[in-house]
């Protein structure tokens, strides 16, 4: 397969591209075209970063202190923390890089290559020197390559050069690895790859670390207050220590072993694991994200900016109706089958009737880059359909064509070679093509959006039949349909440009296309609003039709004002204020779309905005969300993403908003949980020596209760199940506090409760004289127990047994340090009988009813 170029004839022989073999054979010696990956951090390098943070080392000076003074049992427990929250981190650090690696695969770059004489898409790190790219507007230069054949190629080398005017290719010129082609198509030859590259070499000099997410960025400062604060308690505890005559060496260990417990240090590695393991169910989900950040981001999403074509609608083009000046007819068929029937007023029409109407669809056929591709046997989804490979309303003429039994395609483009192109773009909303004729004359071909074709600068008709086909288009658009209109002209000479040709020619006529909306879209229009979030239709077809469709799938009321649908020239004019009034906007350019996105955001607007075309760009990076089309889109819109549909659907994006809440919430719960737990400690042992209890908990105590608690239970929370209110409610605010909307009065009441429950059991075992410091152990490690579980949005799911199942180990390893005698001597308990079993029990109860009672409590209104 190749491309017409101003270079090719009919008898120019076609690059067949390499063998498969021999691709794979230059693969082994060349390697793969990527620049050399970063070497994996060490398991020792990982082990020296989770030692270094300044909790862990507080911990290494409690155990030394414990050696020195002799408390050998206390220097052994803090030895297995930490031991156990070093190898927890190295693990979670582990499994998150692999998360993150496996999300970067999958949104790799992807290049179009001619191998064994088939164009194939396949990923750009398999390209390899001698292979031959298929380029095309959108694409990434997958690597340094000399251009074979071009045509109307514009190229832009800013990546590289910093030069912000984009280049002409012709044959013959050189491409460099990352640049990006803005128009036109072209086939080039790879000469080189990976760090032999242009873009390689640049890229070996620049160092690529991993920088935090904004959310992680503002927990590191948080936990720094944190830390500072429940320093500040511990000394306290300290100093009430010595003052009641307790051993310095006793209490600088319990308060150091207090303030590492009271700390959630577990909290960077569980955002973390969080945020990479959102993103992973996310891509199960057919949401890929390619930026971390964009999973927090998507909770607060307010705003979802969406095209029409292929988003709200199926994407499956179908010609249902030709207007003529001599007549129309209507056509009848499903998808890209080029089989329908054709009828003129409800009957077959006359050769005579028909002719006019062949006209116009080989002209559209041959200003067309589309194929329509037979059904395919070895793709089960696909075996007994035919589909479209290119732009789908090019392809839904070409069926048009062949169903009106008009000259085949395939052998028009060969009778009728092309010679120079202007291609569409979204300014000149018009394509032209000039054609070689088997009489040496030129034929003209162009067709666009009505309002660009339908001038007289462009066609030589009168003005009564122009302003008669603007109405008829009008009358089409209404109906929802997309219209294009359709002019040619013959030449004597080859005209100097294909752009240059686009005047006095004669107008064919209009097609009518349809792309009926999917079936889901009005349900996803509805939970969007269910959710706080404005849909908003920006497209490039006509306001009639943009009207149209946004009422059949609920996004504008039938009966909606003119101030909801504008046009991109009504913009242009100035004519619409306020931007963010409008909630369809039609013929709008990728500027307009730049201005739309900055208009919600200066509102204060969290803002997702699709996209599909290499113009879309800079709205997608000046977005919020970047969302662009995975199936569908150009590879520069993909790379300028913050997060692709692979299915090309938007309700995709309703559940990526949903699954970013689902993280949002689990790491707010695991906040609440563990600082509640946290303030608990150190409130008991505050308030423990006042009521009569003179060291309520021993240093071993505390790390073992903050090992079972933090550590097992703590990053079991990270997979809970998304609440079922999730998106009945408005998103979050962006500056909003974590502890937010309620969470820190929350985490005061329990942390309160905890207290009070732990010390009122510690107090009841000391008057029934049983082993009230074992009692108080159990009980507040129960307590917090009966918190995590009871946080649970869904109590009974199934959906994470984890939680459940690491709460179980976790009583079952308070159980051995009570009746366990090697765990007994370290942490120094005593076994309990049922009395102060029943005791911790109620304690256990108490944290999860709290828990339970305060979901609906201190929930602020958004």
């Amino acid at each position: 397969m190749t491309i017409p170029s101003a270079r090719q004839t009919a008898a120019a022989p076609a690059p067949e591209g390499l063998a498969q073999s021999e691709a794979g054979r230059r693969l082994a010696e060349h390697g793969r075209n990527e620049v050399a990956a970063p070497k994996p951090t060490p398991l020792y390098a990982r082990v020296l970063t989770q030692l270094h943070d300044p909790l862990i080392m507080v911990l290494l000076g409690a155990a030394l202190l414990t050696i020195v003074i002799g408390d050998h049992a206390d220097a052994v427990v803090i030895a297995v923390v930490i031991v156990v929250n070093t190898a927890v981190g190295v693990a979670q650090e582990i499994r998150a890089d692999h998360a993150v690696a496996a999300l970067s695969a999958m949104s790799a770059p992807s290049a179009r290559v001619l191998r064994d004489s088939t164009v194939q898409e396949m990923p750009a790190a398999v390209v390899v020197p001698g292979d031959v790219l298929v380029l095309g507007e959108g694409d990434i230069v997958a690597a340094d390559a000399s251009l074979d054949e071009a045509s109307a190629l514009l190229i832009d080398e800013s990546l590289l050069t910093g030069e912000s005017v984009p280049v002409d290719k012709a044959a013959d010129s050189s491409l460099s690895a990352g640049t990006v082609v803005l128009r036109g198509r072209g086939l080039a030859t790879v000469t080189a790859t990976g760090g032999a590259s242009a873009l390689g070499r640049i890229a070996a000099l620049i160092d690529t670390g991993h920088e935090p997410t904004p959310l992680q960025r503002r927990l590191s400062s948080f936990g720094r207050t944190l830390a500072a604060a429940t320093i500040l308690l511990c000394l306290v505890v300290f100093a009430h220590g010595l003052v009641r005559g307790l051993p310095p060496g006793t209490m600088a260990v319990t308060a150091i072993s207090l303030a590492v417990a009271a700390v959630p240090e577990s909290l960077p590695a569980v955002v973390t694991l969080a945020l990479a393991l959102g993103a992973r169910r996310m891509a199960a989900r057919h949401a890929l994200i390619r930026r971390l950040p964009a999973v927090e981001t998507l909770g607060s999403v307010t705003i979802l900016a969406t095209d029409k074509t292929g988003t709200l609608t199926e994407g499956r083009m179908v010609v249902q109706h030709v207007w003529t000046p001599a007549g129309a007819a209507d056509f009848f068929g499903l998808g890209y089958e080029p089989r329908g029937d054709v009828q003129v007023d409800g009957r077959q029409p006359t050769a005579d009737e028909l002719a006019p109407v062949c006209e116009l669809l080989e002209v559209a056929s041959l200003c067309n880059d589309a194929v329509l591709r037979p059904p395919q046997g070895r793709d089960a989804a696909r075996a007994d359909r035919w589909t479209a490979v290119g732009d789908p309303t090019e392809a839904a003429l070409l069926a048009a064509a062949v169903k009106a039994g008009c000259t085949d395609p395939a052998d028009l483009r060969r009778i009728r070679p092309r010679i120079q192109e202007a291609p569409f773009d979204s300014l000149r909303k018009r394509m032209t093509t000039v054609h070689r004729m088997p009489g040496g004359e030129s034929l003209v071909c162009l067709k666009g959006a009505p309002e660009a074709v339908l001038s007289p600068s462009v066609l030589v008709e009168g003005s009564d039949l122009l302003h008669g086909a603007r109405q008829q288009a009008s009358l089409l658009a209404a109906r929802g349909f997309r219209v294009l209109a359709v002019a040619s002209a013959v030449r004597d000479d080859e005209p100097v440009s294909a752009a240059a040709a686009e005047t006095g020619l004669r107008l064919l006529g209009l097609v009518a296309i349809s792309d009926p909306p999917k079936p889901a879209a009005a349900t996803t229009m509805n939970a969007c609003r269910a959710a706080g979030i404005t849909p908003v239709l920006i497209t490039g077809d006509h306001p009639a039709t943009a009207r149209a469709v946004a009422a059949r799938v609920g996004l504008i009321g039938k009966t909606c004002g003119d101030d909801e649908v504008v046009s991109g020239e009504e913009l242009t004019s100035g004519r619409v204020a306020d931007l963010t009034t409008a909630r369809v906007f039609a013929r709008t350019d990728p500027h307009q779309k730049l201005d739309i996105v900055k208009a919600w955001r200066a509102r204060g607007e969290a803002t997702a905005m699709t996209g599909d075309g290499v113009n879309d760009g800079p709205a997608l990076r000046q977005a919020d969300i970047g969302v662009a089309m995975g199936a569908r889109g150009t590879e520069v819109a993909r790379q300028a993403a913050d997060l692709v549909l692979t299915d090309d659907d938007l309700s995709t994006v309703v559940a990526a908003v949903e699954e970013g809440r689902r993280v949002y919430d689990n790491i707010r719960r695991f906040l609440i949980y563990g600082l509640a737990g946290g303030t608990a400690e150190i409130l008991v042992m505050l308030a423990g020596p006042l009521l009569g209890l003179p060291l309520p908990l021993r240093a071993g105590q505390i790390l073992w209760i903050n090992l079972l608690t933090h550590g097992l239970t703590g990053v079991a929370m990270g997979a809970e199940p998304v609440a079922p209110e999730a998106m009945r409610r408005p998103p979050r605010p962006q500056e909003e506090h974590i502890l937010g909307a309620g969470a820190w009065q929350r985490l005061l009441v329990l942390a309160s409760v905890v207290t009070a429950a732990s010390l009122a059991a510690g107090l009841a075992a000391r008057t029934w004289n049983l082993p009230w410091q074992s009692v108080l152990f159990l009980a507040l490690l129960g307590a917090q127990l009966g918190v995590v579980l009871g946080l649970r949005t869904r109590l009974l799911t199934r959906q994470n047994i984890w939680l459940p199942a690491s709460a179980t180990l976790s009583a079952l390893l308070a159980a051995a340090a009570l009746y366990f005698p090697p765990l007994q001597s370290l942490l120094e308990t005593e076994p309990l009988g049922w009395s102060g079993i029943g005791l911790a029990a109620v304690a256990a109860v108490t944290g999860f009813g709290t828990a339970r009672l305060s979901r609906g409590l201190f929930r602020k209104r958004r």
